[in-house]
């Protein structure tokens, strides 16, 4: 494959997983189909087809796609916090602004989770949340040592507790309560969790 061969391919895979995360945001995932999608592009299926060989190798795209942008965002923001637990802090409001900048990903997150154990979607969905609470457990462990959050804390309970509460926001928003667009609630939920790690306000 020459290089703008596979140039051409990356910037088409590109274009597909964005524009499935467009449409989840608009309806159920599980109700995509490659017709739509091919729709939305104005392309034909068999022109999603040379980009990627099955459905499910473009719903793994996807979640790699996911998995690398909100890493990414999560590690920046830890990055330029002038402490670990303002990193901590700024590793919320990232999620929460990724998920305002395309809201399609928490529905495309839950619609894999039903998903029987053996997808390897599914898999990939998991692997990016043991990831996640990895780099929770560090940072909230950096914290105690710190003395920025009580020592008592139990860190992989606290690593729950922290993406529990934004999968809680994007329920609510879901739901048609508080949206995650809204900033005092996302504040308030915040500093509650924050006041529950003893942390210094």
């Amino acid at each position: 494959m020459s290089l703008n061969a596979r140039q051409s391919t990356e910037s088409r895979q590109a274009e597909i997983i964005a524009t499935v995360v467009a449409l989840a945001a608009e309806r159920n995932p599980a109700d995509v189909t490659t017709t739509d999608i091919a729709k939305a592009m104005n392309v034909t299926q068999g022109a999603l087809f040379r980009h990627f060989p099955t459905k499910e190798a473009m719903r793994l795209a996807v979640m790699e796609w996911i998995e690398t942008q909100l890493m990414a965002k999560l590690g920046d923001a830890q990055a330029s916090a002038p402490d670990v637990l303002s990193g901590l802090e700024a590793m919320f409001l990232a999620h929460v602004k990724f998920i305002r900048e395309f809201p399609g990903v928490p529905r495309l997150v839950f619609a894999e989770l039903q998903q029987p154990d053996s997808s390897p979607v599914r898999q990939g969905v998991q692997q990016i949340m043991r990831r996640y609470r990895q780099m929770l457990a560090e940072t909230l462990s950096k914290a105690k040592v710190a003395r920025l959050i009580r020592n008592d804390v139990d860190v992989q309970a606290a690593a729950a507790l922290f993406l529990g509460a934004i999968q809680g926001l994007v329920m609510q928003s879901m739901l048609g309560g508080v949206s995650p667009g809204t900033e005092e609630p996302v504040l308030g939920v915040l500093r509650l969790y924050l006041a529950g790690l003893g942390a210094k306000s």
